[in-house]
């Protein structure tokens, strides 16, 4: 029985101590020791980091781009990064309005299985006649390098202060030039040079959490970005059907994983 009652007392004054740090920790919760009138401010600033992974929504063209129910062009997700600027203007409370100019540098792969085409070489009703190659390796791959301008403008949702952190989510729409492109090169993928359109529309969503800090304010967050037009610049109509005809449209998907500093 002296047992079980020590027991008891121990379980009591434990679960004493618990309550009180949870009524402590809730009765505390929005407490701010860390920039308390930061976010009273109309307007602020800063910059951002971050890395990402890209790749592109592939449509293949029902007769040169599939065979026996198997997609022939197919993309690798790559990884690349970025660096850009932050503008915010405060709305209210709870809403803030954001533009975060930044340019982002990526990579990526195409990989053409598309010698079968081939057997269209002496014309159908969609393609002209052409002279068939044998693919080689540099022919199947291209490497798609690109130098993005992005422009996102962003409505912020934010909830209270919780201590020196607050979540966030926000979405927008973004413009984005390609200065890579290779839009407006004579040249195409008959010579290995693969061609984007260099304006572009896409939207984002976003979400992270922001920290309080000494001197400023640290946010991690991940956002995605997803282009709404098609990308495709279509090779030279005399240009065998191995590669951008296979395709009915390309659309970039990227995730970004930002550290913005304000």
């Amino acid at each position: 029985m002296k047992i079980k009652s020590v027991t008891y007392s121990l379980l009591l004054g434990c679960s004493v101590c618990l309550s009180t740090l949870v009524d402590a920790q809730f009765r505390t919760r929005n407490r701010q020791t860390k920039l308390e009138s930061f976010d009273e401010q109309n307007f602020s600033w800063g910059f951002f980091l971050g890395g990402n992974r890209v790749g592109y929504r592939l449509v293949q063209d029902e007769k040169f781009g599939v065979k026996d129910n198997a997609n022939l062009v197919t993309s690798r997700d790559t990884y690349g990064f970025g660096a850009g600027l932050i503008g915010k203007m405060r709305i209210n409370d709870y809403f803030d309005l954001r533009i975060e100019p930044g340019m982002q540098f990526l990579e990526r792969d195409l990989y053409f299985n598309t010698q079968s085409n081939s057997a269209y070489s002496e014309g159908t009703l969609h393609n002209t006649p052409f002279t068939p190659i044998t693919l080689t390796e540099t022919n199947k791959v291209r490497k798609v390098k690109h130098t993005l301008v992005d422009i996102p403008v962003l409505i912020e949702l934010h909830g209270d202060r919780w201590f020196n952190s607050r979540p966030y989510l926000a979405t927008g729409v973004n413009y984005i030039v390609n200065l890579q492109s290779n839009a407006k090169n004579t040249e195409d993928n008959f010579q290995g040079v693969w061609r984007n359109t260099t304006h572009n529309f896409g939207w984002s969503a976003e979400a992270g959490v922001q920290f309080y800090l000494g001197k400023f304010k640290l946010t991690p967050g991940v956002r995605g970005t997803f282009i709404i037009n098609n990308e495709l610049v279509a090779d030279k109509p005399e240009t065998a059907p191995y590669w951008t005809k296979a395709l009915n449209s390309a659309q970039t998907r990227a995730i970004f994983f930002v550290l913005k500093f304000e």
